[in-house]
C-alpha cells in the first residue's frame, strides 16, 4: 500500500512566548515579529516586524538606523495623534520644528494573542493590544492581523497581509484626532500608519507605481498621492543582486474611515508608509472603530511594472 503524499512544508513558525514569532522557509528567516516591549520608552514601544527577508535571504528592512533610532522594519505607528507621538522619536511642532518632547511619546501594549493558525505555507495570527498615550491613560483597543501567505519559488517572493480594528476607548469621551507632520504644516512629510524602514544600500533605490516609469524614481511623484499599489526596487550591497517590495491596498480600504496616501522617499532614507491622515486630520469618535488592511509583496530581484502587476493578477490584488 502506498503512503499517501504530503507536500514538503513551506515555512516553518517558531513562537517564543512573550517575545517574538519566527517564520522561516528552508533555512531563511523569512520574518520575525517581535512583541516584547523595547527598552527605550522614546522609541515609542510597539511590536514590528525585523528582520524582512526574501526567499533568497537578501535582507529588506532596516533596523534603528542612526538617523531615526525609531525606525524599526515594518510598524503600525500614528506620528499626530490628538497631541501624542506614537511613531517614536522627535515630534513635529509648527514653527519650531522637530522637538524631543517625551511627554509625548505614546505605547502600544500587547495584551495576548486570540488565534495563532499555521498550516504548510501560512500563518495566521489575531493580536489584542492596547494604545496608551504617555501618562498611562488607555486611548484605544486594536486587534491586529498578520498573514503571511503565499510562499513562491516560482516567482521568487511571498505575500504578507497586515489588518488593523482600532476603536477608540477614551475615558474622558474625547475623540482620537489623526494627523501627521504635513496636517501641522510640514509640507511632504504626511507620515502616519503602517511604515516600513529600508536597509541602508536601499537608498537610492526605485520608487514606481502602476503607470511607471521603469527607468527612473518616482518617488517625488508618488508623494501624496493614491495609488493602488507602489514598488520600490534597490541592489543590495555585498550581494549581487536586487530585491523588490510591492506595497498594496485592500480593495475594502477605499470605503474606509479615511483614504491613505503614499509617503515614500528614497532619498536621503528609504521609506514607505501607508498614510491614512497625509493631507488631513481626521476624528474618530468615542466608541467608534475603522479598520485597514495593507498587503506587502517581498521578492527577489528587479521587477519592473508589468511584473508586478502580472504577480499581483495572479494573487487577485
Amino acid at each position: 500500500m502506498t503512503a499517501p503524499h504530503t507536500a514538503e512544508p513551506q515555512i516553518q513558525v517558531t513562537h517564543v512566548h512573550g517575545e517574538r514569532i519566527t517564520v522561516a522557509s528552508g533555512d531563511v528567516r523569512l520574518m520575525e515579529y517581535v512583541y516584547k516591549p523595547d527598552p527605550d520608552p522614546y522609541e515609542s514601544r510597539k511590536p514590528y516586524i525585523h528582520p524582512l527577508r526574501t526567499l533568497g535571504g537578501h535582507p529588506v528592512s532596516g533596523y534603528r538606523p542612526n538617523d531615526h533610532r525609531w525606525h524599526k522594519g515594518v510598524q503600525m505607528t500614528a506620528s499626530h495623534l490628538s497631541g501624542q507621538n506614537f511613531w517614536g522619536g522627535h515630534s513635529y511642532i509648527h514653527g519650531e520644528g522637530y522637538l524631543p518632547l517625551r511627554d509625548r511619546i505614546g505605547s502600544m501594549r500587547h495584551d495576548g494573542f486570540d488565534t495563532l493558525d499555521v498550516s504548510a505555507d501560512r500563518l495566521a495570527f489575531t493580536e489584542r493590544l492596547t494604545w496608551i498615550e504617555n501618562q498611562g491613560a488607555e486611548w484605544a483597543r486594536e486587534r491586529r492581523t498578520v498573514t503571511l501567505h503565499d510562499v513562491d519559488r516560482d516567482s521568487g517572493s511571498w505575500a504578507l497581509d497586515w489588518s488593523i480594528h482600532l476603536t477608540n476607548i477614551r475615558a474622558d469621551g474625547e475623540p482620537l484626532t489623526f494627523g501627521s507632520p504635513t496636517t501641522a504644516g510640514r509640507e511632504h512629510a504626511g507620515y502616519t500608519g503602517l511604515h516600513w524602514r529600508g536597509p541602508r544600500d536601499f537608498t537610492g533605490g526605485r520608487a514606481f507605481g502602476p503607470d511607471g516609469p521603469d527607468d527612473r524614481d518616482a518617488s517625488d511623484d508618488l508623494m501624496g498621492t493614491h495609488t493602488p499599489w507602489l514598488a520600490f526596487t534597490a541592489e543590495h550591497d555585498d550581494i549581487d543582486g536586487h530585491s523588490t517590495l510591492v506595497f498594496a491596498h485592500a480593495p475594502e480600504n477605499d470605503s474606509s474611515i479615511h483614504p491613505s496616501h503614499w509617503f515614500v522617499r528614497s532619498e536621503p532614507i528609504p521609506t514607505v508608509a501607508f498614510s491614512w491622515a497625509f493631507h488631513e486630520e481626521f476624528a474618530l469618535p468615542p466608541g467608534e472603530s475603522f479598520s485597514y488592511r495593507y498587503r506587502i509583496l517581498v521578492a527577489d530581484g528587479a521587477w519592473d511594472t508589468a511584473r508586478v502587476a502580472a504577480r499581483l493578477k495572479e494573487l487577485n490584488w
